[in-house]
């Protein structure tokens, strides 16, 4: 591979498994964009994913892809969608024969294509050229132009810095993460006037040093919205998981004045998921962040506003309206809420584990610490698809990866492509009926107690990281009272609650509740958080939606 001396200018990436084509390629844009943007040349889909990755650890910006369609190995599509993990914003171009065209325009659903060139593309300032200005035009103009990064200093063992750059990564907002006692690290740490005990340090793109720092203050110095921007609004829709996205884009797509509040980032469980394979359009997969990503500029274009960092606490009903209320004092009202918070991985009782908690046992971190498992044993407590993603996921670079599993198999609680997957991975082991007794470590993970249910035996294996991906626990404590909720905390709604004959106590309408709606006129929920829902990504994107159609009902009513 062969690249331009400058890194600190944006990239244009060629990739062609022909050397002659690459080179002609790489000559052209360098004719013409040499002097302003870094041209780099790969002859493979995996050395330039590698190169890819490299430019990311540096913080280069990268604006366009161009890669041809017919490669070995891995073509120019794949190529791309693998791409999209790590540079969601470049511009995607195609190189095809005139043959392959409609593989070209199947592309553009696949990859989000922004544009196939055909082969030969001479004379280039007639078929070259203009659409590679029309691209660098508009990659300037978009979300993904060049931004200083937020740089975060910590110690390698700490639970709160380990929170603060999963809130980071989770939000994707660039950051680059230095050890306390590192070189780097220290030159950051004088100039901020930080003691280096009191941690971590960021320092935001502004050049603000925050030490300690809140979530909130995190998202207001890194550009995150925290505060609405009315006092009144059509919707409010609690949580930000794929059933609350669904339903901002399609409350705010059909006029609806729409506010989404999320605790911390926007995705739910389903945006730490490394690939979903069997979400209906994506055949090659897509990863949770990419779903994301989407999704929320889906609903940012329609207009509907995301609000994180704000904590609700409380739901009132007020008449016609209904007050929402967060943490910190404040509320804002609508005509109806969507309750989508979802669930969260249920802690781990096991001795020790609360303790070391972000320092080797993490609940749903894998992406955010994959890089830092590298060449190290890893082991992940799990059955279900969330886990099983996590496995394959880490094991392109730990030494092992160990599925601890409490069932005697994975057929009863994971998709059966995971465990195929899964079973052609070589370091990736699975061990039934086994849980997780105590954990060990003076600072840090050193050591897990493991117990074979099956066998009655226990055994102490040596163990730095612990991913934990089990049970659906839903965070509804806060609406105690407020609404009907099953013994578990789901929330009961729609013909769950009852038929006509037994509606539910203090409902004052004339009608029985709407599908998705809960026993408080006006309050639904879709997603994870319904009792009896399917916990899956497509239902809780479709129940999102649905309740936007039973909130126009509801406000037609009024």
């Amino acid at each position: 591979m062969t690249a331009a001396p400058t890194a600190a200018r944006t990239s244009i990436m060629t990739i062609d498994d022909d050397p002659g084509v690459s080179r002609a390629v790489a000559r052209d844009l360098r004719r013409r964009y040499g002097d302003r943007h870094r041209i780099v040349r790969a002859e493979s889909g995996p050395q330039a994913l590698e190169a890819l990755r490299e430019m990311k650890l540096r913080g280069d910006a990268v604006a366009v892809l161009l890669a041809d369609y017919r490669m070995p190995g891995m073509s120019g599509l794949e190529f791309l969608e693998a791409a999209m993990d790590i540079y969601p914003g470049a511009r995607r171009i195609l190189l095809t024969a005139y043959a392959d065209t409609s593989a070209a325009i199947d592309a553009i659903n696949v990859v989000d294509l922004d544009y196939y060139l055909l082969k030969p593309w001479d004379p280039p300032e007639e078929k070259l050229y203009p659409v590679i200005d029309a691209q660098l035009e508009a990659w300037a103009a978009s979300d993904y132009r060049p931004v200083p990064e937020t740089k975060v200093v910590g110690h390698r063992w700490s639970a709160r810095s380990s929170e603060v750059r999963e809130f980071l990564a989770r939000n994707q907002v660039p950051y680059r993460w230095y050890l306390v006692d590192s070189p780097e690290g220290r030159r950051l740490i004088d100039p901020a006037g930080a003691d280096g005990q009191t941690l971590p340090l960021v320092v935001s793109p502004d050049g603000a040093a925050l030490v300690a720092p809140t979530d909130g203050e995190l998202a207001e110095h890194v550009g995150l919205s925290t505060t609405p921007e009315k006092d009144f609004y059509d919707i409010v829709v609690i949580g930000g998981g794929p059933a609350g996205l669904g339903a901002a884009v399609y409350g705010a797509s059909e006029g609806l004045r729409t506010v989404l509040i999320e605790r911390t980032a926007t995705g739910g469980q389903a945006g730490q998921s490394s690939r979903i394979e069997n979400y209906l359009g994506f055949p090659d997969g897509v990863s949770g962040a990419q779903l994301t990503d989407r999704a929320r500029r889906q609903a940012v274009k329609f207009g509907a506003e995301l609000i994180t960092t704000r904590d609700v606490v409380g739901l009132e009903v007020n008449g016609p309206g209904r007050t929402v209320r967060f943490a910190d004092g404040g509320s804002i009202d609508a005509h109806t809420v969507i309750l989508a918070t979802g669930v969260s991985y249920r802690q781990l009782a096991a001795p020790g584990c609360a303790e070391l908690t972000g320092r080797g046992v993490f609940y749903g971190s894998a992406l955010t610490e994959a890089a830092n498992c590298k060449d190290n044993d890893v082991y992940i407590v799990g059955g279900a698809n969330s886990a099983g993603q996590a496995a394959i996921h880490l094991a392109r670079g730990a030494r092992s990866v160990t599925l601890l599993v409490r069932g005697t198999s994975l057929e009863a609680s994971m998709s059966y492509y995971l465990i195929q997957q899964i079973e052609a991975v070589e370091n990736i082991h699975v061990r039934t009926c086994t849980e997780v007794v105590e954990t060990h470590g003076d600072g840090h993970l050193e050591q897990l107690t493991l117990r074979d249910n099956a066998a009655g035996t226990q055994e102490t294996v040596d163990a730095s990281w612990l991913f934990v991906f089990i049970g659906a626990a839903p965070r509804t404590d806060w609406l105690d009272g407020i609404v009907v909720r099953d013994d578990r905390g789901f929330v009961v709604a729609g013909p769950d609650l009852g038929g006509p004959e037994t509606l539910p106590p203090g409902w004052i309408l004339d009608r029985a509740p709407f599908h998705l709606e809960t026993s408080v006129p006006g309050v639904f929920a879709a997603g994870d958080v319904r009792a009896e829902s399917a916990k899956r990504v497509a239902s809780a994107v479709g129940e999102g939606a649905m309740a936007v159609m039973l909130v126009h009902r509801y406000i037609e009513g009024l």
